[in-house]
């Protein structure tokens, strides 16, 4: 079993990645192989449209354009489960979540028939992080972000479950910065109770996924 831990936040230790830590910690004691890699090291962008993986001799599910992406993409493809965390930016995933969805969705879609050439089975877990309370996320975000849990599920036929940790700390003194619509002492408070359960939480997915 080999589980791969993408970090598609631009920040190596915070929320996203602590979260993301306790999961691979899951799978490993589940007995999966594990690789973690933060997205932000690498350099890559959206899909070109290049079409390389349309030409009709083409290799199935590659993408080729030659840049630090292709070869993650190749080893999730070869993987059996692939958890991803990202922040929630202006009510999306990261920049560099949408380019690897981009990229990894478009190398899969068959242009003749509008399905999946991949045929294996991977399981995906989605751990999204923001500011935002669980009753906003609840009411405005989980529709949206229903979309991309539905590509996952379609395209690579495993199972796909979603965490979301909500009013995340942002930075550990708020009086540093201008962020004033935020209660600072709130905010601390609510990750000291709040945060043990969801790395408890992200354990759990980690080992669930990857069994």
């Amino acid at each position: 079993m080999k589980t791969i831990f993408i970090n598609a936040s631009p920040r190596k230790t915070w929320n996203t990645a602590q979260l993301l830590k306790s999961a691979q910690k899951g799978a490993e004691d589940a007995g999966a192989e594990t690789e973690y890699i933060d997205l932000y090291d690498l350099n890559f962008t959206g899909c070109r449209s290049c079409l390389a993986c349309k030409r009709a001799e083409a290799e199935r599910c590659k993408c080729f354009w030659k840049d630090d992406l292709s070869p993650l993409i190749d080893k999730i493809l070869k993987a059996d489960a692939l958890i991803i965390g990202t922040p929630i930016y202006m009510g999306e995933p990261t920049a560099q979540f949408r380019a690897l969805y981009e990229r990894l969705g478009f190398c899969v879609l068959s242009y003749d028939e509008g399905v999946s050439y991949y045929k294996g089975k991977l399981n995906v877990g989605l751990i999204y992080t923001m500011n935002a309370s669980k009753e906003f996320y609840e009411a405005n975000m989980r529709k949206t972000l229903k979309n991309t849990e539905f590509f996952f599920g379609a395209f690579f036929g495993g199972e796909v479950r979603v965490y979301p940790s909500c009013d995340t700390l942002q930075v550990t003194d708020y009086s540093k910065y201008s962020m004033g619509m935020f209660d600072g002492e709130h905010k601390k408070a609510h990750r000291e109770e709040q945060f043990p359960k969801d790395l408890e939480e992200a354990y759990n997915l980690g080992k669930e996924l990857s069994i």
